[in-house]
C-alpha cells in the first residue's frame, strides 16, 4: 500500500508533536508516524516542563504558535518561577506536570487537528532519488510518499537499556528500539554516533515518610507558559526535598564495579550537566550530600519521581541506595532506574533550517541532533515543521539568529559547533540574554507565528494593543513629573517599583494596566541603559551576519587560510561570516582573510544564498 502526504513526521515525542502541528496548521497534508500511539508526548524522564533557560524555549515555542506551553498550563500541578532573587535575564518558569494528563491532552490536540493523520507503524527505510527524499517504508510494508520528511526519533535509534550488567534493546523501558532506520541513515552517508542518558528509580509515594522531609511549595501566583493563558486553574501540589548521605555514597562507591558506566559496558558519552548519581559520587568525592527532589507524577497516582539520583546500578544496589536516604527508609521502588545508549546524527550535518546537507527535504529535530530535554526538542520540532512547509512551498527558510531567540542560539550552536555530549540549553549560552527574556518572547517572536498562520487574529490583536499600552505609558512616565523628577527617573531607583508609582500618580492608577504589562514597562525603564548597550552589540553582530557566504564557496581558492580552517569551513558550510567566526578551529585571522576576499570580489551581502 502507498499513502501520499505533503509532509511526514517520524516520532511522536515532543519534537514530533510540534513539527506535525506546525506543518498541518500551515496547510500541509501531514502524517505523524509513531511506534505506539499510546505514548505520544510521553515524559520519558522527569514529569516537568521548563527550568533555567528551558522555560525561555517553551515561551518562544508558544510565541511562534506551538502547543507545549498551552498543554503544560492545562495539566501542570506545581508552578515555580526560578531565580526570582536574581535579574530578569536569568529568571525562568518551570512546572511539574500531571504526566498522564499532559500526554492525553497533547494526543487529543493532534487527533483533532485538521490536515493531520496519525499512523502507528515503525519506519524501517528512507527512500531517496536524485538526492531528495521520496518515501518511507514502514515495518507494515506500507510506503509513505512525501515531499518532505522530519525525523524526530528521540532515544529510539538503536536504543540499548542498561541496568547493572543487564542489557535490553529498547528506546524506552518496555518499548522496542528502531535499528533499521538508523542503518538506513548510515547507508545514505550520514555519520552516526552514540550518546547516553539515564533516569532515576520511581517510588510508591504511600511508602515515603513525608513528615521528616522538607516541603517545597509552588508559587502562590503561578506564572503561565502560554501568552494565551489567563489563569492556572488546576489544583497545585507539594514537592519534597531530601538528600543523599555518607552511607548512600558508600553503598554506591562499593558497587561501582557493578555499574555499567564504570565496567566499560556503556561506551557512549552522557550528559555533563545532569550526571548519574554514580558520576556525582566519583566526580565530587568531598561532597557529603546531594539534593534529591521528590516529584509526584500526577494527581491520580502515587508514583514519585526521584529527581537527582539517575542511575544504572543493579536493582539490589538501587534498593539499598534508596533506603539509606532520609524519609525513604521504607520506600518501595516500583520502577528501577536505567541508562540508555542511542544513536544520533552529529548536527554539523544539518543546515540552520534543520534540513540535512546530504538529502534534500529531509529534516531532523530533537535528540537525533544530540540535544537533551523536552524543551530543546519542542523548539527544534516547531522550526522543522515551519521550514519543511516553506521548503515544499518553494519559499526561503525561516532562521532565527542568536540575537532574536534562545531557539536561534540552540540551533546555531548545534549546526556550527556540533556536540559530543547531550546538549542542554543554559542562559549562559546566550550572549544577549537581557534581550531574550522569558517575559518578552511574544514581543520578539509572535509576528513570525502570525505571518505563518500559527497565531490567531485575536491573539495578534491583543499583542498590538499591549505594545500600544507599553509605548504610551513609557512616554507618559518620561514626561510626567513628581516634584522635580520625571516618574521614569523615580522608577529607575533600586527601591522603587511600578506599584510605588501608582501611589504617587492617580492618573496612572486609573489606567488599570494589567500586572504583566506593568512588568514590561518597569523592565524597559529600569534596564534601559543595559538594554541600549546590548542593542548596540546586536547591531555589530548583525553586520557580520549580513556578510553571506554562498554554499558553493570553494575555500581552497582562498590563499592564506590555514588548513584546519579550510577543513572546518568546508565541513560546516557556514551561511555568513558571523557563523564562520563561531566555528571551532577558525581564528579571527582566518575571518579577516575571508573578509578581505569577500571585499575584493565585491560580494558584501550581495551574493544570493543557495539553500
Amino acid at each position: 500500500m502507498n499513502i501520499s502526504y505533503d509532509i511526514i513526521v517520524v516520532g511522536g515525542g515532543h519534537a514530533g508533536c510540534e513539527a506535525a502541528l506546525a506543518s498541518a496548521r500551515m496547510g500541509m497534508q501531514t502524517a505523524l508516524i509513531t511506534m505506539n500511539l499510546d505514548t505520544i508526548a510521553q515524559m520519558s524522564c522527569n514529569p516537568a516542563i521548563g527550568g533555567l533557560a528551558k522555560g525561555q524555549l517553551v515561551r518562544e515555542v508558544d510565541a511562534l504558535g506551538g502547543e507545549m506551553g498551552k498543554v503544560i498550563d492545562e495539566t501542570g500541578i506545581q508552578f515555580r518561577l526560578l531565580n526570582v532573587s536574581k535579574g530578569y535575564a536569568v529568571r525562568s518558569p518551570r512546572a511539574q506536570a500531571d504526566k498522564k494528563l499532559y500526554q492525553y491532552r497533547m494526543r487529543r490536540i493532534l487527533e483533532k487537528q485538521l490536515n493531520l493523520s496519525l499512523h502507528q507503524d515503525v519506519v524501517d527505510k528512507i527512500v531517496i532519488g536524485d538526492g531528495k527524499i521520496l518515501a518511507l517504508v514502514g515495518k507494515s510494508g506500507t510506503w509513505y510518499s512525501a515531499n518532505a520528511v522530519i525525523i524526530t526519533t528521540g532515544t529510539f535509534l538503536n536504543g540499548l537499556i542498561h541496568t547493572g550488567n543487564s542489557k535490553t534493546k529498547g528506546g524506552r523501558a518496555g518499548e522496542p528500539s528502531s535499528g533499521k532506520l538508523s542503518n538506513s541513515l548510515r547507508n545514505l552517508g550520514f555519520e552516526i554516533n552514540r550518546l547516553k542518558t539515564g533516569t532515576p528509580p520511581r517510588l510508591n509515594g504511600n511508602k515515603i515518610n513525608y513528615k521528616v522531609l522538607q516541603e517545597q511549595d509552588g508559587d502562590e501566583r503561578p506564572t503561565a507558559f502560554s501568552f494565551s493563558t489567563k489563569k492556572i486553574r488546576r489544583p497545585q501540589i507539594k514537592c519534597y526535598i531530601t538528600y543523599t548521605n555518607n552511607l548512600t555514597h558508600e553503598i554506591i562507591r562499593s558497587n561501582l564495579d557493578r555499574s555499567p558506566s564504570y565496567t566499560g559496558q556503556i561506551k557512549a558519552v552522557g550528559p555533563r550537566y545532569c550526571p548519574s548519581i554514580e558520576d556525582k559520587i566519583v566526580r565530587f568525592p568531598d561532597k557529603n550530600q546531594h539534593q534529591i527532589f521528590l516529584e509526584p507524577e500526577g494527581l491520580n497516582t502515587s508514583e514519585v519521581y526521584c529527581n537527582g539520583i539517575s542511575t544504572s546500578i543493579p536493582c539490589d544496589v538501587q534498593e539499598a541506595m534508596v533506603r539509606s536516604i532520609k524519609g525513604l527508609e521504607e520506600a518501595e521502588i516500583i520502577r528501577y532506574g536505567y541508562a540508555i545508549e542511542y544513536d544520533f546524527v552529529p548536527p554539523t550535518q544539518i543546515k540552520p533550517s534543520l534540513e540535512t546537507k546530504i538529502v534534500k527535504n529531509l529534516f531532523l529535530a530533537g535528540q537525533i541532533n544530540g540535544t537533551s530535554g523536552y524543551e530543546e526538542a519542542a523548539a527544534q520540532g516547531i522550526m522543522a515543521g515551519i521550514n519543511a512547509t516553506l521548503k515544499v512551498q518553494g519559499r526561503e527558510p525561516f532562521i532565527l539568529d542568536r540575537s532574536e531567540a534562545y531557539i536561534g542560539v540552540l540551533i546555531d550552536d548545534l549546526v556550527t559547533k556540533g556536540t559530543r555530549e547531550p546538549y542542554r540549553m543554559f542562559t549562559s549560552r546566550a550572549e544577549y540574554r537581557l534581550i531574550l527574556r522569558h517575559d518578552n518572547a511574544d514581543r520578539r517572536l509572535m509576528r513570525y507565528g502570525y505571518q505563518f498562520g500559527l497565531i490567531k487574529e485575536d491573539q495578534w490583536s491583543e499583542l498590538l494593543e499591549k505594545e500600544k499600552i507599553i509605548s504610551r505609558t513609557i512616554e507618559y512616565l518620561e514626561n510626567k513629573k513628581s516634584g522635580a523628577d520625571p516618574l521614569a527617573k523615580l522608577l529607575r531607583r533600586p527601591d522603587m517599583n511600578y506599584n510605588d508609582l501608582l501611589k504617587i500618580d492617580s492618573n496612572l492608577k486609573e489606567q488599570n494596566i494589567p500586572p504583566l504589562i506593568q512588568e514590561q514597562i518597569e523592565i524597559e525603564i529600569k534596564y534601559k541603559g543595559y538594554i541600549d548597550r546590548q542593542q548596540k552589540q546586536i547591531e555589530k553582530y548583525k553586520k557580520m551576519e549580513e556578510l553571506l557566504l554562498p554554499s558553493w564557496f570553494n575555500y581552497d581558492d582562498i590563499s592564506g587560510l590555514r588548513t584546519e580552517a579550510r577543513q572546518k569551513l568546508d565541513k560546516i558550510r557556514p551561511i555568513s561570516l558571523g557563523q564562520a567566526l563561531r566555528v571551532s578551529g577558525v581564528s579571527p585571522a582566518d575571518i579577516s582573510i575571508l573578509m578581505v576576499y569577500l571585499m575584493s570580489r565585491g560580494k558584501r551581502g550581495t551574493q544570493p544564498l543557495v539553500t
